[in-house]
């Protein structure tokens, strides 16, 4: 297949919590129609199949709406922001590389739009409990880092996960307590981790969201951010 035009590669964390074999499929451009019967030969080795259709190609979405039983689970928004060192980081906020693992933390982390609850094959093999692992397998990682905010009381009530790639700095998760409402929060989360980015030298900021979450579509337009990407992600099962 022409260079980067497609990625294909076993997924081993997913195979050993959900218990099925899985792999995921990146199409990056167009495919021929030669390409994608190549490309469906290897689907038939794992019982779970993530492909994601970057910038949603009408071509693609064709394809494997006809040739495949995959039904389409969920379409993600990609946003981008040039970081700015232009704030001092909110008094109530700190960042923390190699967490220890914090149940203040593990109990806020509530997230409603997950591509893991809306399948109900991932549903029922454990889907609800993803970010939350995720969370676990962060804590105590040298490449992770949490920007925490604190309430008079030293009480947690948001925190947000990163980590850095490249020249960027990616948004993992982003959680607030439900009892604090509207409060800006987040937004000073954010600023904190931006500033912290650019002290790095990092040029930009990278997030993703579901096109469902609209709290968190309007919260990063609110921040700066501007879509860069709208990618559709169908799940395949051959069980």
């Amino acid at each position: 297949m022409e260079e980067n035009k497609v990625s294909f590669y076993e997924l081993n964390w997913d195979t050993e919590f959900f218990g099925v074999t899985s792999a995921k499929a990146i199409l990056y451009k167009p495919l021929t129609l030669n390409e994608w019967d190549e490309l469906k030969i290897s689907f038939k080795d794992y019982q779970f199949i993530s492909i994601e259709n970057r910038n949603s190609e009408p071509s693609n979405a064709q394809m494997i709406g006809k040739d495949t039983s995959a039904f389409l689970a969920d379409v993600n928004i990609q946003f981008v922001k040039k970081v700015e060192g232009l704030h001092d980081i909110p008094k109530n906020i700190s960042v923390h590389q190699s967490l220890t693992r914090n149940n203040q933390v593990m109990d806020i982390a509530d997230f409603q739009f997950s591509k893991f609850t809306e399948d109900l094959q991932l549903a029922s093999r454990g889907g609800d409990q993803v970010y939350h692992q995720w969370l676990i397998n962060s804590f105590g990682k040298q490449n992770k880092f949490y920007a925490l905010s604190k309430d008079e009381n030293g009480n947690i009530n948001g925190f947000l996960l990163h980590s850095y790639s490249d020249n960027a700095c990616v948004i993992e998760l982003i959680a607030v307590s439900q009892n604090v409402g509207k409060s800006g929060i987040g937004t000073s989360l954010f600023k904190a981790v931006e500033i912290k980015a650019h002290q790095r030298g990092c040029d930009e900021i990278r997030v993703g969201t579901q096109v469902r979450n609209m709290g968190a579509i309007n919260f990063y337009y609110k921040c700066g951010c501007k879509q860069s990407g709208c990618h559709q992600v169908y799940h395949l099962w051959n069980l």
